[in-house]
């Protein structure tokens, strides 16, 4: 609608100029007359007169039309600025970042009324929201990370970039608002929930997860992070790798939200999916990314929270990653797998791929980063299980 409007407008003005030209041409005609001939040389002073006037005539007219043509450009290059500020997808106060489906006065809408809580986590609040157009949307409202106004500029940066981030095993984001208590994350609504919400489902036998689905979330994901890490441009890490930030659409196809989101890393430290690495020294790499995959595949695999006790030995406290390489040296990798997943298990094929998975969930779960795989080398590892 916008741009007929501007096309119409635009041949409005045109054919204003050209009627006031055509008018202008009349109207010096008459004023000027038919040329004359040159008035005899007894009375110079009339015919320097006459040529006077004509010549100041002819520059009065040129202003004016200059003048005119002058006021109909700037109309068309106003017009034209704000088509592509509203096809520019940022607002300012509260800034927005919005897909074309989402018009932003019912994004503001739907974030301004209280939506439905679907959940919280230390940093997040996680709601369910539809806006006006029927639209429903899942909107992750996070704290602030930062009060240094220069790590604000950069993480609104990161966002904008994010927004153009597309891949089927990533959550595009639809939209993000930045306000003085934070962010508000936009994304399509899945009804499933995230990764952390099943396996919430499975522990408390409410769900029922065969090896076959979380193997196929498990390549998801890697190939997720083969994309930031080898794909796109620039590269990208995600940062904040943890099941409530899977989520898994109807067919249980999983889609990374999140990323490049930076976290707190010692509060996100008591989660149990933060490389040793981050706390310790606040270096963060690729392979921080492949830890935290690494702890989301032994939670697929033994279907319990990261921060259990796991006892090794005479009982003594461990984390995932050294129980998993603990059972592995022992010849008991078995030992591992959620029992719900054994009783589901159709062969033997099954149960080898399994233990190879625990395998590759002990090599990433190494404390050094140079011992863990890249996420290229995991996804041969892990598509080498099964066809995908």
């Amino acid at each position: 609608m916008f741009v007929l409007s501007m096309e119409k407008s635009s041949k409005a003005a045109l054919y204003m100029v050209i009627l006031f030209v055509f008018c202008l041409n009349i109207i010096s005609q008459q004023c000027l007359g038919k040329s004359e001939p040159p008035p005899p040389q007894l009375e110079p002073p009339n015919y320097y007169k006459n040529r006077f006037r004509k010549i100041s005539l002819s520059i009065l007219f040129g202003i004016i039309t200059g003048f005119i043509l002058a006021l109909v450009f700037v109309l068309l290059v106003k017009c034209f600025v704000k088509y592509v500020i509203n096809r520019t997808p940022i607002l300012k106060r509260p800034a927005v970042v919005f897909s074309p489906k989402i018009p932003p006065k019912t994004l503001q809408s739907a974030l301004e009324n209280d939506p439905q809580l679907l959940g919280s986590s230390p940093n997040a609040k996680y709601y369910k929201a539809v806006l006006d157009n029927g639209l429903t949307v899942a909107v992750k409202r996070l704290k602030p990370f930062d009060d240094c106004s220069q790590n604000k500029a950069m993480e609104r940066k990161v966002l904008q970039e994010l927004a153009g981030l597309r891949h089927r095993n990533l959550m595009s984001l639809r939209a993000y608002v930045c306000e003085s208590g934070g962010y508000s994350l936009v994304y399509d609504y899945m009804p499933t929930g995230s990764l952390e919400d099943v396996m919430k489902r499975v522990r408390e036998n409410q769900f029922q997860l065969k090896w076959e689905i979380r193997l196929r979330i498990a390549v998801g994901i890697v190939k997720a992070l083969h994309y930031l890490h080898f794909t796109c441009d620039p590269r990208r890490l995600h940062y904040n790798m943890k099941p409530s930030n899977v989520i898994l659409d109807s067919e249980f196809v999983p889609r990374i939200a999140d990323c490049g989101v930076v976290p707190n890393f010692y509060r996100a430290a008591a989660s149990g999916y933060i490389a040793p690495e981050c706390f310790q020294s606040s270096r963060y790499t690729d392979k921080s990314d492949v830890y935290s995959f690494g702890v989301i595949l032994g939670v697929l695999l033994s279907g319990r929270d990261p921060l259990d006790t796991f006892g090794i030995g005479s009982g003594g406290e461990s984390s995932l990653g050294q129980w998993l390489r603990h059972l592995q040296q022992a010849g008991e990798a078995k030992e591992a797998l959620d029992k719900n997943i054994l009783l589901l298990g159709e062969d033997e094929m099954e149960e080898d791929e399994m233990l190879m998975a625990v395998r590759i969930a002990a090599v990433c779960l190494s404390d050094l980063p140079a011992d863990r795989p890249s996420s290229d080398e995991l996804v041969s590892m892990l598509t080498q299980l099964n066809s995908f």
